[in-house]
């Protein structure tokens, strides 16, 4: 029986892949050049919005993370982001509008389980990896770099 078997998977995996579609390398790169470009344009123009405003220099990357966080996990509240992505990829993945996505995303996902152990639970299961090897690795490069300027 484990022989048939064995020839059963192997049918199957040459079947998979003579139907699975092959991706349009150029045409997903370039698609996700142009929209993670336009997210980028749209940063720069609230940079600029706000720095003609009088905003501080030293306070200008806050104040357009913020409104970038927001705009992402707006799109996302409204389904709007999901279908971007679908046709841009890695454009809306890369840009800071990508974190929030990854943050709202599953908190609307689990949002029936309750408040608690739907939405706050699960919040952070794509970001929080993210978050505690982005920080860890921060601290690390950091305590180095301590180091290495004191000797």
């Amino acid at each position: 029986m484990p022989i048939k078997e064995a020839k059963v998977r192997e049918k199957f995996k040459k079947i998979s892949a003579q139907t699975q579609p092959k991706p349009n390398l150029l045409k997903n790169c370039i698609s996700a050049f142009i929209v993670g470009g336009l997210i980028c344009d749209i940063g720069q123009f609230f940079n600029n919005f706000l720095l003609n405003r009088g905003i501080p220099k030293d306070d200008l990357g806050a104040y357009v993370s913020i409104i970038m966080v927001f705009i992402g996990a707006l799109l996302t509240g409204i389904g709007v982001y999901d279908k971007i992505a679908t046709h841009a990829g890695a454009g809306t993945v890369v840009p800071i509008t990508g974190f929030a996505n990854s943050i709202v995303s599953p908190a609307m996902e689990f949002k029936k389980e309750g408040y608690i152990f739907g939405v706050a639970a699960k919040m952070f299961t794509i970001a929080g990896p993210v978050l505690v090897y982005g920080i860890g690795s921060s601290v690390i490069v950091g305590i180095a770099y301590f180091i290495i300027t004191r000797i």
